[in-house]
């Protein structure tokens, strides 16, 4: 008779992995040489030698023993968790979610599987689909402080403010001294119109904050969201001035020197961060904005494509994308990169015009005129927001992304 001690699954929180662990594990020694065992060997000892392995991060030996597990039970939800867990590790985002989808197949009353799910779409920056897994956490585990955390997080990347600010509010008495956190829900309440809310999370931001880097940081980005880019100049030059090695100081000053229209020195200032982080697709989306803000539209391409590589879920860089394929009349790709930036940035009322225009230009007549009378009915709900520069796409928060404790 099969022990199925193996298939019990709790959830492990760290500040980068939402580790699914396995109960009932043991210490072994050796290690699978082949993925197809022995016909008497009990699936529960093999599960025991490839938690092991997982947890010594021998990925390659745990993926072969946790396979060897499903040749004898091909039902055990808990060895496609553990394969899920081995490709989040390795960034193979497309096989963890082929596994994770049928560890919840089998076993769709654990939630630390769909915590998983979401933090693959969420390790992507797909914000959209990472929803609907964290909200089935937090029904089913409301007590889960992670999966709300990251809910809230995924509602304001996604410009639902008022979701956002109504998800976070009850982790108060947990991370009210947290500064990322206290930013977030101000500035959620302050889009949501909610400002008891907004004045009680900035005014504890202060006090808490004092003079700290990070309180320079999140107030520059503050005042940015709020249109006042003197203010947020100053902030964050302060920063420089004192020899801050905080991370996205020159991202930010870029940002403020772009709503300022000062595009030569928006790009310094992305330039100067690339050199930090070169592998943060956001200056390139940033360079590749001040380039077509500059008419260099070869450079903007090439500046927009590398952001893709590096972010595939990026709005604003689909978006500009296909603004500059529409100035070199190549409306097909233009509407390709549109669609994927729509997917993404369903209420822009720039996309829909934009799209629009492509589409009367491709003579799909009928079409445009949908998206024509989408822009009016958005533009009449108030939905879209005064900033114009980077026509009304939302500000870029890689200093937020990372997942919380």
């Amino acid at each position: 008779m099969r022990r199925s001690n193996y298939r019990q699954i709790s959830v492990h929180r760290s500040a980068y992995f939402g580790v699914l662990v396995l109960s009932g594990c043991a210490m072994v020694c050796s290690v699978l040489a082949q993925t197809q065992p022995p016909r008497n060997v009990d699936p529960a000892e093999l599960f025991k030698r490839g938690q092991q392995e997982l947890q010594q991060e021998h990925l390659d030996q745990a993926e072969r023993v946790f396979r060897a597990v499903l040749s004898v039970d091909p039902q055990a939800a808990s060895a496609y968790a553990n394969l899920g867990v081995i490709y989040m590790r390795r960034k193979q985002w497309t096989s963890a979610l082929q596994m994770l989808h049928q560890a919840e197949h089998l076993a769709p009353q654990l939630a630390g599987i769909r915590l998983n799910i979401g933090l693959v779409y969420y390790r992507q920056n797909d914000f959209h689909a990472a929803i609907a897994p964290f909200m089935s956490v937090v029904r089913d585990v409301p007590e889960s402080g992670q999966a709300r955390y990251l809910l809230g997080l995924c509602n304001f990347f996604t410009e639902h403010y008022a979701e956002s600010a109504a998800t976070l509010e009850p982790l108060w008495p947990q991370q009210s001294n947290n500064l990322n956190y206290l930013y977030v829900v101000g500035i959620a309440a302050n889009k949501a119109g909610l400002s008891t809310l907004e004045d009680r999370a900035l005014g504890k931001l202060v006090e808490i904050g004092q003079d700290s880097d990070e309180f320079h940081l999140l107030m520059g980005k503050a005042l940015l969201n709020r249109s006042e880019y003197d203010g947020a100049i100053q902030q964050l030059k302060h920063l420089v001035d004192s020899g801050s090695k905080l991370p996205f100081i020159h991202f930010n000053l870029g940002l403020a020197y772009i709503e300022q229209n000062d595009m030569e020195k928006a790009k310094a200032e992305f330039l100067r961060d690339m050199a930090i982080e070169p592998d943060l697709a956001d200056n390139y989306t940033e360079l590749g904005l001040v380039a077509y803000q500059q008419q260099q539209y070869p450079e903007a391409e090439a500046r927009f494509r590398k952001a893709l590589a590096l972010n595939p879920q990026d709005a604003n860089a689909h978006f500009y994308l296909a603004k500059v394929f529409q100035h070199q009349n190549k409306f097909d790709a233009a509407l390709q990169e549109l669609d994927k930036a729509l997917r993404l940035a369903p209420q822009s009322q720039n996309i829909h015009y934009v799209r629009g225009q492509v589409l009367l230009r491709l003579r799909r007549n009928s079409e445009a005129k949908t998206e024509m009378a989408t822009t009016t009915r958005i533009s009449s709900e108030g939905i879209v927001k005064s900033r114009k520069d980077r026509e009304n796409m939302p500000l870029p928060n890689p200093e937020l992304r990372r997942e919380p404790q």
